[in-house]
């Protein structure tokens, strides 16, 4: 049984595999020319969306067609080449085209990950007894759709990320609306918020301290319930990755499936085609 439902996992491929340069069948620079052939890069993916999805090291998910040196390889070259970002970039442009994007509101809160290999993008986790957490700061629709993605050290306060996460918004979306509303928790309540969000010219409903948080939960609940999305991945809950941009790729390859998802499911309630897909995993 594939690891996420072939609904999802083909329209990402093609995607994915349009912003891949065409290579030959063989391993270049190989001392003997022609001698061993390269892994297709669909069965590197394949096993790529394993890791994602169960969390596991690449020695469980091995096969004889696919060794862990070759997924290491490749995940490390595809990081290296941003290709999830533009992968991502596509997911939202087709949500954008098919049911609309609700740029009008748009909400950014934290989340504190395990990261127990440490690594660039690791720090002491406040929740964690001081042991190493990744920290992810998302950026999402009114809907709950993933816009924009940071990740830095469990260490790091939610404030100083705002920045980072509003400018990956426009680097993944585009241009805003003139009129933008930014929801946030108590964590941004500060001085040095407020201004960046005058200067950005965006208003803002930020909850304040000292005030129970539901009841000013207001309408930031729905980047919480994408976190919560995002965590079903394995690799995203407990991140064994040390390279900063390898923990990027992952993050914005569950950005990309959360994204389709949510297309597929809205979707199947306004229009009707042939291969419309009746799972229940995609509830």
């Amino acid at each position: 049984m594939p690891a996420i439902p072939s609904c999802l996992l083909e329209p990402l491929w093609d995607q994915f595999a349009a912003l891949l340069a065409a290579r030959d069948g063989y391993a270049e620079g190989h001392p003997l020319g022609c001698h061993r052939r390269r892994v297709p890069d669909g069965v590197v993916f394949d096993h790529i969306v394993l890791a994602l999805v169960h969390g596991s090291g690449y020695e469980r998910i091995a096969t004889p067609g696919c060794s862990d040196r070759s997924i290491r390889r490749r995940v490390k070259q595809w990081a290296e080449l941003g290709i999830s970002e533009p992968a991502h970039a596509l997911a939202l442009e087709a949500y954008d085209r098919v049911i609309g994007l609700g740029l009008t509101e748009i909400s950014v809160d934290g989340c504190i990950t395990k990261a127990a290999s440490g690594g660039e993008k690791a720090g002491r986790s406040p929740v964690g007894r001081g042991k190493q957490g990744l920290k992810r700061s998302v950026a999402s629709d009114a809907c709950g759709v993933p816009l924009g993605i940071v990740s830095d050290g469990a260490n790091r306060h939610d404030s100083p990320l705002l920045g980072p996460t509003l400018d990956a918004v426009k680097e993944q979306v585009g241009v805003l609306p003139q009129a933008v509303n930014i929801n946030l928790d108590r964590g941004y309540d500060s001085s040095k918020s407020r201004a960046l969000l005058a200067e950005l010219g965006f208003t803002a409903e930020i909850a304040r301290k000292g005030v129970p948080a539901p009841i000013q939960a207001g309408k930031r609940w729905v980047v919480e319930r994408t976190h919560l999305w995002m965590n079903d991945y394995g690799k995203l809950r407990r991140c064994t990755e040390r390279n900063g941009k390898v923990v990027d790729f992952y993050l914005y390859l569950a950005a990309a499936l959360v994204t389709l998802r949510m297309l597929i499911r809205r979707a199947t309630n306004l229009y009707r085609w042939d291969d419309r897909p009746t799972t229940r995993r995609l509830k």
